[in-house]
């Protein structure tokens, strides 16, 4: 009797240990919140990265645009197939889904009424992408307009450049600025949350996917050769060149990381991804630039329903730019931690360096 209590209890302690070690390891969804770990997000389907945002995600400049977001109907979302979300690479990753909407304020991206070029809701169209995808990742750039209306306010700068007499765009901004970057900061907010909504109702958990929410990187530098800031190429004056690249930017780049902070989301930070590569910085060779110069389409001009997009593509990244884009985020996605910035390495690649731990 006195050796069978022994194997008994040498049984007992061992299964004590063994169950210790699980919970310690794995944890519990009492104790933790959260579900045993599972292999990657719920549901059926290929691994998927989702990009959700407006032009700078879309591929607005890249060219190579779907039909049925060129313009057909009243669409003028332009996503294109050298789009960065198209040319990410991370292992086990099949399928990329670009939802991005030229021209998208936050609402649009959030769920609601609110529309774009005719397009519904983004974040009710990723509710119909989680229905056949396993979503790895998503990825979001919004809020330039919102309150900033960031284009418009390049717009302001390129009448300055033909008002000789008048002030530089940016003796106004320097007033509202900072004002308008706020009122848009929880705007992005919320709509960041309507995606995790979506996702959370899908039956995911925030350890099943990563959510990104990237910065806008500077289309243009105060180093531009003088006979390029012209209708050549970019019609500004250079106060205002050196005020975009600077206050502009990096203003509007922390109001975006202020949402991420908010919402829960990863900060990428690009306001300086495209340094020396800004559009004219190439002078007579272009071709090192990742951003488009003044583009008009002359053709478009010709039909009523094209004319009034015909400067559309102006001061986007190209496709070179969404192709370096790509290697930072892919760079960033592998990491999985963390909040960072794309800057240029020494293989002259976009990488993602980690902000520094405060």
């Amino acid at each position: 009797m006195r050796r069978f209590r022994w194997w008994w209890g040498a049984l007992v302690l061992a299964c004590v240990a063994v169950l210790v070690g699980f919970f310690v390891f794995f944890g519990t969804e009492s104790r933790t919140g959260q579900p045993f770990p599972r292999q990657g997000p719920p549901g059926r389907g290929p691994l998927t990265i989702v990009s959700i945002g407006d032009s700078t995600v879309s591929g607005e400049g890249a060219g190579a645009y779907s039909p049925d977001t060129d313009g057909r109907n009243g669409d003028w979302c332009h996503r294109s197939s050298a789009a960065f979300v198209q040319k990410v690479r991370i292992p086990g990753v099949a399928a990329r889904v670009n939802l991005a909407c030229s021209g998208a304020p936050a609402a649009q991206v959030a769920l609601g009424d609110a529309k774009q070029w005719g397009e519904r809701s983004q974040a009710a169209q990723l509710a119909d992408v989680v229905k056949n995808h396993r979503v790895a990742a998503v990825v979001i750039a919004v809020g330039a307009n919102d309150d900033p209306k960031f284009s418009a306010q390049v717009s302001e700068c390129f009448k300055a450049w033909f008002s000789a007499d008048g002030p530089s765009c940016n003796v106004a901004l320097k007033e509202t600025w900072k004002s308008k970057v706020d009122a848009m900061v929880p705007k992005v907010a919320n709509a960041v949350g309507d995606v995790k909504k979506v996702l959370a109702e899908a039956g995911y958990v925030p350890a099943d996917y990563q959510l990104v929410l990237q910065s806008y990187a500077t289309p243009v530098g105060p180093d531009i050769p003088a006979d390029l800031q012209s209708l050549n190429g970019c019609p500004f004056r250079t106060d205002d060149l050196q005020w975009i690249s600077t206050t502009g930017i990096s203003t509007l780049s922390a109001g975006i990381k202020q949402a991420a902070a908010q919402s829960g989301a990863r900060f990428l930070d690009l306001a300086r991804a495209g340094e020396n590569h800004e559009a004219c910085s190439g002078g007579p060779n272009p071709a090192t630039e990742w951003f488009t110069r003044l583009t008009l389409h002359l053709n478009d001009l010709t039909q009523v329903d094209r004319a009034t997009h015909a400067l559309q593509e102006s001061f986007h990244p190209n496709a070179a730019g969404h192709a370096a884009i790509a290697d930072c985020l892919t760079d960033f996605l592998t990491t999985q931690r963390g909040n960072a910035s794309c800057l240029a390495g020494p293989d002259g690649k976009l990488h993602a360096i980690p902000e520094p731990a405060s």
